[in-house]
């Protein structure tokens, strides 16, 4: 294992680091594979009762890796069904791991990254984060469909057609955060949290898990993933105009310049000023 996942232990708890600052922790391939086996390894570890998910740098996630994606000219939906399931099976295995897990999150939390934040039992984040799903803003969606379970039906309806990201206040008002703190408190914060946990029997956590996850696929969580698995692949297949010029842009000016061009087409409208008010009746 490279160092694309830092790995620390601190008693009954274990800190799985996406570290790839220089990309904001943008997901790759491998680094999609490493965070795989350390969640394997975590599973097995018989000392660890907590995981605590954080990244490294400006960003906790900053989503999957767009940069090698649109260099891979991926086409047909039985294509993507592939690519998407290595990315849907590595969320699915942190939101099934029979341990309590804890997403730590600065920065950036957007697409794949809020995904992962949102497979998490608990999400403590610092004052400067924002959360989101663009996806639908270079004509795609999110891999893993997760938010109506966190979020509710009207919010995720909301924040999946228009891209919109939230400031980590919302975030905490709407239920996608457990608590907010000072960006400088968010590893005491999580220190706490986990000292709250930790005392209790591993059996007892490990049941109380299990019986959580069962709850949620009762309400049918995981055949809403596997449904959207399928969607997704086709919607990502369709190479639409815009999917087209993003990931052109992608390859020839490179990421950033195609994120400006993504939002500048959901810039809002400026504000009318009192000329442009039609006059009281």
């Amino acid at each position: 294992m490279s160092d694309l996942i830092l790995v620390d232990q601190h008693g009954a708890v274990r800190w799985l680091t996406l570290n790839r600052p220089e990309k904001l922790n943008a997901l790759s391939h491998d680094m999609v594979g490493e965070l795989s086996a350390a969640l394997t390894a975590a599973e097995k570890d018989e000392s660890t009762k907590v995981v605590v998910l954080s990244g490294s740098g400006r960003a906790f996630c900053a989503g999957f890796d767009l940069t090698e994606e649109a260099g891979e000219g991926i086409e047909g939906a039985d294509t993507w069904h592939d690519i998407l399931r290595r990315d849907i099976d590595v969320t699915m295995q942190l939101w099934s791991l029979s341990k309590p897990t804890v997403a730590a999150v600065h920065g950036w939390c957007l697409a794949g990254g809020c995904d992962l934040a949102m497979a998490c039992d608990m999400v403590i984040a610092s004052s400067d984060a924002r959360f989101g799903e663009p996806e639908i803003r270079y004509g795609s969606g999110p891999a893993t469909m997760l938010m109506p379970f966190v979020l509710g039906e009207k919010k995720t309806n909301e924040l999946l057609f228009t891209g919109d990201s939230l400031s980590a206040a919302e975030a905490e008002r709407i239920g996608l955060v457990n608590h907010v703190v000072d960006d400088h408190d968010l590893r005491s914060a999580i220190d706490a949290l986990c000292a709250k946990i930790t005392p209790t029997p591993a059996g007892t956590l490990r049941y109380t898990k299990l019986a959580l996850t069962r709850a949620y696929e009762a309400m049918g969580l995981r055949t809403a993933v596997s449904a959207n698995h399928d969607l997704s692949a086709i919607l990502n297949s369709l190479d639409s105009p815009e999917q087209q010029a993003f990931d052109e842009r992608v390859r020839t000016q490179g990421l950033r310049s195609a994120l400006a061009w993504r939002d500048a087409r959901y810039a809002p409208p400026p504000a009318p000023s009192d000329l442009d008010r039609s006059p009281e009746p």
